[in-house]
């Protein structure tokens, strides 16, 4: 079917859907305290798409209108073979597709990085909470801080812009957030605080007590930094200031604290192959049933369709009344961070 002639996905609310979001894999090789437990059970291969499944949804999604891919877990690069989906997913760009980016956290950078950049990709998201060797080992509870810091040096290296994602977790790392701005700073990277989400029981952990309002982390850094607000964009849910001190940016995605969704053009697909039409509902369209039932594409399109008319306003993910409202059962890794 002619690209031009396919008409767009548009949801109830009039918003244009050109952002998809993808997770390859619920697997992981960090175990954050705020995504997902320590012993997890993850899904047994079977019910995983196979590349090549996940190669045919996305190309329908580009298809019907999608300009931005962002490849996701777990943690994306430990799926045996995911090369092979990069150089596929790549043969998009300038014919739909206008971007193809990944999160990640980082730890298997150091080696994709230059095959990153062959595919296609420009810019990556890592996944660091804390440059504290000590914090991140409590944080990721498996992780190394310095497979991460090689994996960025080496991204830089290959070309690749690295924006940092931090979440913001009080009594964890809120005495980090100036050493933070200033470190990326010095590396010319980008910034963004995310706001902790509840997804998922955790271990005994408490969402309440991990609750860093963005609110709060902004008036924080003023005391120090002199932010102004931008208008800049990436597709992404995040608000941006510039920072006069090191004229880099700093993001604020703020899902508890300032609902970011009227302006959502998102929907994100998880690794089985469930279409979830926002990240804090779980009404989902299981997709690998319909691409394992039938080989014929029109089938498909109208089941994206069709899942995109159900798309809500909005989440219902809230704090401010000292209570964790709206929480939904899956992990994030689940989800696709």
């Amino acid at each position: 079917m002619d690209a031009v002639a396919t008409p767009p996905l548009i949801d109830p609310f009039q918003r244009a859907i050109t952002y998809l979001r993808v997770s390859v894999t619920d697997r992981c090789d960090f175990r954050c305290v705020y995504c997902m437990a320590e012993h997890m059970t993850f899904l047994p291969k079977r019910d995983l798409l196979t590349l090549e499944e996940l190669d045919r949804l996305c190309s329908t999604f580009v298809r019907l209108g999608v300009r931005k891919l962002r490849i996701t877990g777990g943690e994306p690069l430990v799926r045996k073979n995911i090369m092979w989906f990069f150089e596929r997913m790549g043969r998009h760009l300038g014919a739909g597709l206008d971007e193809l980016t990944l999160t990640t956290n980082g730890s298997q950078l150091a080696r994709h990085a230059g095959a990153l950049r062959d595919c296609g990709v420009r810019r990556v998201n890592v996944s660091l909470d804390t440059l504290d060797e000590a914090k991140f080992r409590a944080i990721t509870r498996w992780g190394r801080l310095s497979d991460v810091l090689q994996g960025i040096d080496a991204a830089q290296e290959a070309g690749l812009a690295v924006k940092i994602n931090a979440v913001a977790l009080r009594g964890t790392n809120d005495d980090e957030i100036h050493q933070m701005v200033e470190w990326c700073g010095e590396r010319g990277m980008d910034l963004t605080f995310i706001e902790v989400m509840p997804m998922g029981e955790l271990d005994g952990e408490d969402r309440l007590d991990q609750f860093y309002s963005l609110d709060d982390v902004r008036r924080d850094l003023e005391a120090r930094w002199t932010l102004t607000d931008t208008d800049y964009r990436t597709g992404g849910p995040a608000r941006y200031a510039r920072v006069t001190e090191t004229g880099q940016r700093i993001g604020f995605i703020t899902p508890l604290s300032h609902n970011f969704c009227e302006s959502c053009n998102r929907v994100r697909l998880t690794c089985t192959g469930q279409l979830y039409m926002c990240l804090g509902q779980d009404d989902d369209a299981d997709l690998r049933a319909v691409l394992r039932a039938s080989g014929d594409d029109a089938v498909l399109e109208a089941a994206i369709r069709e899942a995109i008319t159900r798309k809500p306003k909005g989440h219902d993910f809230d704090y401010s009344r000292q209570e964790v409202h709206g929480q939904v059962g899956r992990h994030m890794s689940v989800t696709g961070g």
